[in-house]
């Protein structure tokens, strides 16, 4: 098989990975309502659990890249995707917090760390040439969005029918797809690995005296806390406002379609201009959109406008920043790097969801949660603007001589 080919391959096999393990991810927040109700627990219940997801996807993470980067992705993929399926499976027969928070919370995190972002996007990294790495990390990105805007409004109509219960289920059966999809992955080779040989210490080592990529891992957990608290907290938000549950759902997956165009447009554009000042942009107009939504009046057009642009906003950042790492530290262990990243991410998710739940079980409202991620939208922006794009010291011969 050609190089070209061989890459055609990664990128169809890693999006419609990430369109399975990133789509039933998202659709988490069409179920926090009828389980709640289901078993008369406060919303806090639930949102622990995703809140313990995120925390425990994201210190996996960098372990999971770690193994992708040395023993390759296919192995970790299937591996996760056993867990994430079981974990469905076994979430559908819950019935009391504790069993909640180990089989969403506990198994269906750890499966994530292998089966998402940090694995895929370190193949892909490695699988294209640098010229068009950016466009590409943005496509295999836009997959999330794709298994999002198909799985929501099924999952939905699961619900509507068969009862949260029996629509876990069948999402069980739906991840073991990954396991066949993972043959085309392979994290160890790459056609464009042409830069200076390190350890994976030493790799982690020059990251950690670089301030930008402190800087990147400080971004990245409002990242996760603003896209997590809008992703589980939304839907219950727009039908507490009075509006139906199925214009909440629609409303995510309007995030997920757009995003699919939204994705593939940050990627170019990280591919053609700095990465850093669209970073910058991006979070900016985050929170000029969240600040727009809350001061007009409530509207079913306001909230599909909304979800619009979040949805062109959504994944942004994850084809400019694992594109940033990739051009400042090379993409040897991309995987293992990105996967640091990574877990500030997670880190924001936990804080974002969990801090969602409670502060509408201590209030009544989610109003300060949304104000707080206009805040951090703005110091994310801030954050960004002094990052140092140019290659590590290390990578300097190497990129002169393409």
């Amino acid at each position: 098989m050609t190089s070209r080919n061989a890459s055609v391959r990664v990128l169809i096999c890693g999006g419609l990975i990430l369109a399975i393990a990133i789509g039933i991810r998202l659709a988490f927040g069409i179920f926090l309502r009828p389980v709640s109700e289901n078993y008369g627990w406060g919303r806090e219940v639930f949102a622990w659990a995703i809140a313990l997801q995120n925390i425990l996807w994201g210190l996996a993470q960098p372990f999971m890249g770690v193994l992708a980067d040395k023993y390759g992705a296919r192995k970790v993929i299937v591996m996760g995707g056993i867990g994430y399926s079981a974990g469905l499976y076994l979430m559908s027969q819950s019935s009391s917090p504790m069993a909640l928070h180990l089989t969403m919370g506990v198994l269906v995190g750890l499966s994530l760390s292998a089966t998402s972002f940090g694995v895929v996007l370190g193949v892909v990294g490695r699988s294209v040439n640098e010229k068009y790495r950016s466009t590409a990390l943005g496509l295999v990105s836009a997959g999330g969005s794709f298994g999002q805007v198909l799985i929501l409004p099924f999952g939905q109509v699961l619900i509507g029918r068969y009862g949260w219960e029996i629509a876990l289920a069948i999402l069980a059966v739906v991840v073991f797809l990954m396991l066949p999809l993972a043959i085309g992955l392979d994290g160890r080779q790459g056609t464009t690995l042409k830069t200076p040989s390190q350890t994976v210490s030493e790799a982690v080592a020059e990251a950690g005296l670089h301030q930008g990529y402190w800087l990147l891992i400080a971004g990245f957990f409002v990242c996760g806390f603003q896209v997590t608290f809008i992703a589980t907290h939304l839907p219950a938000y727009v039908a507490d406002m009075g509006f139906s549950a199925r214009l909440g759902a629609t409303a995510l997956a309007l995030i997920g379609l757009v995003n699919i165009i939204g994705s593939s447009f940050w990627g170019v554009m990280g591919g053609r201009y700095s990465k850093k000042y669209n970073l910058t942009l991006l979070y900016l107009v985050r929170a000029a959109a969240i600040s727009v939504f809350l001061l007009f009046p409530l509207s079913s057009t306001g909230i599909l406008i909304f979800a619009s642009v979040m949805g062109f906003l959504w994944l942004g950042t994850v084809p400019l920043t694992s594109g940033l790492i990739g051009q400042i530290f090379g993409v040897q262990y991309l995987s293992t790097l990105f996967g640091i990243v990574f877990f500030s991410h997670q880190v924001g998710a936990f804080v974002g969801v969990w801090v969602g739940g409670y502060v509408f079980d201590a209030t009544g409202s989610y109003d300060v949660v949304w104000w707080i991620s206009v805040g951090l939208g703005l110091i994310a922006a801030l954050l960004h603007w002094p990052i140092n794009e140019a290659p590590a010291e290390r990578l300097i011969p190497a990129t002169t001589e393409r």
